[in-house]
């Protein structure tokens, strides 16, 4: 019985390991960058012999077979983002914690105490990546809104000599609209929390980043139309490449 239970759990975490997309590589200064779509707005990257996740959420379900983190970076208070459950389920012991103060209070103290708080307009280098928190918020700018302005962090990480930017949960503001020299995006659509295709794809036309991933494009009407977002962007500008991955494997 012991050896069929083993057998069952293995079969079980080779099936949700191969449920996600393939990684995908870039090249830079010093070497490749890898790029694994995890879960909703959860991506890991591994570069230079470390490896970084953004909003890890899913539970250690979601992680099986990934190399522990050595930077983890969270962007909003949200349990989408903010996954305590998730942080508690995987081996954090030796990460470097990056957060938005609004993110460092609510954390547990063990977690905290590897925590460096960024707040907007911040910047800061650990393990040889720099990391820049930018604005994330929802227009307009009210009491009501899900995401007001100063609490959440969008991020643009420089590895290797690339420009990563992750949007976190915002709408098409100025401050992404206003962006230069990205060579990789990770773009929010999912109403009513964020954007829908339209707004993001008219930020995306205005930034212009070389790559650009659609994630975190679940909301209350299911999944956003990423195909349609993507012939929008590419119909209008053929430089930029839209790449379609698999944010929602079922083992969620």
């Amino acid at each position: 019985m012991k050896t069929y239970s083993f057998i069952l759990l293995l079969m079980i975490s080779s099936m949700a390991i191969a449920q996600r997309s393939a990684p995908d590589q870039i090249e830079t200064k010093k070497g490749p960058l890898l790029i694994q779509p995890i879960l909703h707005g959860t991506v890991m990257f591994t570069w230079d012999g470390k490896t970084i996740y953004v909003d890890p959420y899913g539970g250690a379900k979601a992680f099986e077979g990934i190399s522990a983190p050595d930077l983890i970076l969270i962007t909003d208070i949200h349990g989408d983002h903010m996954s305590v459950e998730t942080l508690e389920g995987i081996e954090t012991s030796n990460a470097i914690i990056i957060a938005p103060s609004a993110v460092t209070e609510k954390l547990p103290d063990n977690l905290k105490a590897q925590t460096t708080s960024l707040d907007n307009g911040k910047k800061i280098e650990k393990l040889g990546i720099s990391i820049t928190a930018l604005p994330m918020y929802n227009l307009p700018e009210d009491s009501e809104s899900r995401h007001t302005k100063g609490r959440g962090n969008g991020y643009v990480l420089n590895i290797g000599g690339k420009n990563i930017y992750l949007s976190g949960d915002t709408e098409d503001i100025p401050e992404m609209r206003a962006l230069k020299n990205i060579d990789v995006a990770f773009v929010c659509m999912n109403l009513p929390y964020t954007m829908d295709i339209d707004q993001a794809s008219s930020a995306v036309l205005d930034f212009k980043p070389k790559t650009v991933y659609p994630y975190h494009y679940r909301g209350q009407g299911g999944l956003a139309d990423v195909e349609a977002f993507q012939k929008k962007v590419q119909g209008a500008n053929n430089k930029i490449e839209v790449r379609l991955r698999n944010w929602y494997p079922s083992y969620e």
